[in-house]
């Protein structure tokens, strides 16, 4: 039971990351003004044009330099970026615009121990990271007009106390059972990162094999009803979990999102933001990056395999594309043939505010209590009184996480006297409304965005392979959309280009190892395996 508490808890932190710009220069990015316009003819080494520089386009860059290690395949990558930043979903701004100030994170700020791939390249690439254990000991649930629960963990008979409260308020099999279907998920999961784990190019065959294709089928609340959960788990707990996660609530977004938003263990983010992971995955590919660089359009060269890629700066031919950004949202223009089989993706809209405050927690009125009634410093809310004709709240989710933190004289960081908070929210936080709950404010920082996709119960998603050669990372994301999904889904992509115009693959000419059997089942049992990093 107290692991599931633990969960709850690190749910205000999960989930995908926030598209922001952050201007930077590396050592290894090349000036936009340096592509030129070419004859369409394929240059002497092949080449694989990455479009987009986040999760997915980083980690491919990164995987094909892998393929390339472990085989004889001579080709170049370039990687474009429109925006002038690398990390995509990942980014950080720093309170009153002052470096000297500690990076705070703009959307979610945490990676699990499930989480193989961020964890590997953290280790890796010698990433310091932040330990979110305790920062998130209290966690409050508010309907918009009370608060239903309130989970006070900052002691251990506290935590006793906040586990009677949860089996009073919805029985021992609830909270056990949610566990078992999310252990459930873990344990199929991690084959994702084993030598046996199959190549797909439909996601529809990866729910089957995964035996995901009902729980991507189903909406939460039916799964969990079906599972033997209580209506009012679902509607408080794991509700809480899917708005903060995915703005979403448990009767629209599918099962499989919905589980996904519950398997928070071990939480860690890297220390100086979790954009370096992916800055890295660049640096170490030997990739051409172009940021500030938009691709307008990608055509077929009449009569051959190659491919054609028109960007703001000029035009390049290529034996290969990856697409590692959501289709529609890039303005690329591609033929009606292809782009018709790439259907329409919803996405939330969602405002951010980051701010900070002198204030321990928020005002008690705004929660129509008397000053000195304790107000939790996460708040995670529910929709679920608004179904009997109740208050649907301002917002999503609001969390305090941590002190403020700066450089002093000798370079060691020194805690200040303002919290750094941020609020999730379908709708703008005007400064009226901060002003009702806060007592002080000092920097603010807003940010509106698609932020994830509706993650609505379907057995169609968009197909992984476009045409020959053609490739889309961003398939996976209507089944799943995190991070570490984005780099499995590139891994796989990769994967199946490499095979297909070069006849080898990451592992070199091996094969997954649902054709291959008992050998390479033995490889992935050693300790620490993870597929891609390891063959």
């Amino acid at each position: 039971m107290y692991s599931l508490t633990r969960t709850i808890l690190y749910v205000s932190l999960i989930g995908p990351s926030i598209a922001f710009q952050l201007p930077f220069k590396l050592s290894f990015l090349k000036s936009s003004q340096t592509i030129v316009a070419e004859e369409p003819v394929e240059s002497t080494t092949p080449r694989i044009a990455v479009i987009g520089a986040g999760a997915a386009g980083s980690s491919a860059a990164f995987w094909i330099s892998k393929a390339r290690q472990r085989s004889e395949i001579d080709v170049e990558v370039d990687v474009y970026e429109r925006a002038s930043y690398i990390g995509g979903r990942s980014t950080t701004v720093y309170p009153y615009d002052d470096p000297t100030h500690a990076p705070i994170e703009l959307g979610a700020s945490i990676f699990v121990d499930a989480n193989k791939n961020l964890m590997r390249a953290s280790k890796e690439f010698n990433l310091s990271l932040n330990d979110f254990g305790d920062e998130f000991s209290d966690t409050g649930i508010w309907d918009g007009s009370k608060f239903v629960l309130v989970m006070d963990n900052v002691s251990y008979y506290k935590s006793w106390w906040t586990t009677l409260k949860i089996l009073w308020r919805y029985g021992y099999t609830a909270p056990v059972k949610t566990q078992k279907l999310v252990e459930n998920l873990i344990s199929r999961f991690v084959r994702l990162y084993t030598a046996e784990s199959p190549r797909w190019d439909d996601v529809a065959d990866l729910a089957t094999t995964f035996e995901w294709d009902e729980m991507s089928n189903s909406t939460c609340i039916d799964h969990l009803n079906a599972n033997g959960v209580s209506e009012l788990f679902a509607q408080e707990m794991v509700n809480a979990a899917t708005r903060v996660n995915y703005g979403q609530d448990v009767n629209k977004i599918h099962a499989l999102g919905c589980m996904v938003c519950m398997a928070a263990t071990s939480a860690v983010g890297v220390a100086s933001g979790n954009f370096r992971i992916f800055e890295n995955f660049l640096n170490k590919s030997d990739a051409n990056v172009y940021l500030n660089t938009e691709v307008e359009e990608i055509s077929r060269i009449p009569d051959s395999s190659l491919w054609s890629v028109r960007t703001s700066s000029g035009t390049k031919v290529y034996r290969g594309i990856i697409l590692a950004a959501p289709f529609h949202q890039t303005g690329i223009a591609i033929s009606s043939e292809l782009a018709d089989r790439i259907p329409p993706q919803p996405y939330v809209h969602l405002h951010v505010t980051l701010l900070t405050t002198r204030d321990d927690t928020m005002k008690a009125d705004y929660f129509g209590l008397s000053p000195g009634n304790y107000i939790p410093k996460s708040i995670l809310t529910t929709s679920h009184g608004v179904q009997s004709d109740g208050v649907e709240p301002e917002f999503n989710s609001l969390s305090y996480h941590g002190h403020v933190r700066k450089t002093n004289e000798t370079g060691h960081w020194s805690d200040q006297e303002e919290w750094s908070v941020k609020i999730f929210s379908k709708q703008r936080i005007s400064d009226e409304w901060l002003s009702k709950a806060f007592d002080h404010v000092g920097w603010v920082h807003r940010k509106e965005w698609d932020a994830y996709p509706v993650l609505s119960p379907s057995t169609k998603f968009p197909p992984v392979k476009i045409d020959q050669g053609f490739y889309y990372v961003n398939a996976l994301e209507p089944f799943i959309s995190t991070m570490e999904t984005e780099t499995i889904a590139s891994r796989n992509v990769v994967d199946l280009l490499l095979h297909e115009e070069f006849g080898s693959g990451i592992c070199g000419s091996s094969i997954s190892g649902s054709e291959t059997g008992e050998n390479v089942t033995r490889a992935s049992e050693s300790s620490g395996f993870v597929l891609g990093w390891d063959c």
